[in-house]
């Protein structure tokens, strides 16, 4: 069964029943409500939502965009992935109409003048803007740069290491040190995986003027634990299973489970934690869930465990205002029982019953068919692929992943909702 998409739809009822109207940097608006909790065990499926069609190139783009160290949306531009677009532009709008900034940092001659004739104007527009991102590395350079947002925070978190001179003289400085937060949690799993501090934060406060966006997920925790022999016994046989085998649990007589010959069986499952101060809910959390469910496999997959639990821990949890009528339809309402039996094909019907037709049936026996209740009834979830293991080596940037890496199979879903973006 899908918990999820029920969970999802309980949270969007709950907003709309509870949430309080507040103001907001968008000026959209929202209601909201606060201090919210999604939860979701891995073993039931991968947690892409299927009460709406998602995006999952883009989902997949974006989370390997942060694990590049990536704050410069060239990237995303150059894979067709345009959730950062309006920030970038919005930054580009604002800076090119204000005198300052002409005043200060634009060279005289003709790079002024046209910064002059573009204040007041929209300058270019959006979409010449993007497609300036995308053909001009210059231009892309530096108005494609978001600051220091998860991505830098992730990997190269800024700070200093103090060291003696050693010259003789009673003599200090600070080097810069940059932290590679996603390197130390791989590493911390592998030697001590039942610490306490497997925590990465984007929440730099020294730099959060700097960013084009504060984070809106702005840390996570994972946590491991042993697994069971029968368990471990389990994970074995499916990954092993040979012709003519019979399970058979046997504590007293347990295969090698790190035999080389087979696949070597993992001794942990592990569970990610997710904290989010802000919450688009309609827009970004579907993405937020299903992009931390793929950081969650990729770790996993790196350390030989097994993905347990998935937890996102919400603080104000908001639907924009012009997002309510996309969230009711999402909720979606009960079918009638006329809709219900359309749904029952005389042929279904003649399966079970001799005579008459589905229009006699009640809304009970119609359930017998396997027929929706609801306009958007969740589907199964999917089932995730990961094409290879790329290994994190020690002082490296990047695992070598792409989005073909990650494939979604028997993904069901009900057709997607558009809504707008608030910047």
């Amino acid at each position: 069964m899908n918990n999820l998409d029920k969970k999802y739809q309980d949270l969007l009822q709950d907003i709309i029943d509870n949430g309080v109207t507040k103001s907001d940097r968008t000026g959209t608006g929202t209601i909201s409500v606060f201090g919210r909790q999604i939860r979701h065990k891995m073993s039931e499926g991968f947690p892409l939502l299927t009460t709406k069609k998602m995006a999952w190139k883009t989902m997949v783009t974006e989370l390997l965009w942060f694990l590049r160290g990536d704050t410069n949306i060239k990237y995303l531009v150059d894979n067709d992935c345009h959730i950062w677009d309006g920030d970038a532009y919005k930054r580009y709008h604002t800076t090119m109409n204000n005198d300052d900034y002409i005043e200060n940092w634009v060279e005289p001659g003709k790079e002024r003048e046209e910064a002059r004739k573009n204040k007041g104007s929209n300058g270019y527009t959006k979409e010449e803007f993007i497609n300036e991102i995308k053909t001009d590395d210059e231009f892309a350079k530096t108005w494609g740069e978001l600051g220091p947002i998860y991505g830098k925070q992730w990997r190269s978190w800024n700070t200093k290491q103090f060291e003696s001179l050693n010259d003789g003289n009673l003599g200090y400085r600070y080097n810069d040190f940059p932290i590679d937060q996603i390197q130390n949690l791989i590493n911390d799993l592998k030697t001590n995986p039942d610490s306490r501090r497997l925590m990465v934060s984007a929440w730099n406060v020294g730099e959060l003027d700097q960013m084009v966006l504060p984070p809106c997920h702005y840390g996570f925790q994972v946590y491991t634990r042993e697994l069971s022999l029968e368990r471990r016994y389990n994970i074995w046989f499916n990954n092993n299973y040979e012709t003519g085998m019979e399970r058979f649990f046997d504590p007293n007589n347990l295969p090698d489970f790190d035999n080389s010959y087979y696949t070597p069986t993992p001794t942990r499952a592990i569970s990610l934690m997710w904290n989010q101060r802000s919450v688009d809910t309609f827009l970004g959390l579907p993405f937020n869930i299903a992009s931390y469910g793929l950081l969650l496999e990729i770790i996993a997959k790196e350390v030989n465990m097994v993905p347990d639990e998935l937890i996102g821990n919400l603080g104000d949890t908001h639907l924009y205002l012009n997002h309510i009528e996309q969230a009711k339809e999402q909720i979606g309402r009960k079918l009638t029982l006329g809709e219900r039996r359309q749904m029952v094909t005389q042929e279904m019907f003649d399966r079970i019953y001799t005579g008459g037709s589905p229009d006699t049936l009640s809304h009970s026996e119609i359930d017998q068919f396997n027929v929706p209740k609801n306009t958007r009834e969740p589907f199964k979830l999917p089932e995730l692929k990961i094409g290879k293991l790329v290994k994190w080596k020690e002082g490296s940037c990047l695992p070598n992943y792409s989005v073909s890496d990650f494939t979604i199979e028997n993904y069901q879903s009900h057709p997607s909702i558009k809504a707008p973006l608030s910047n």
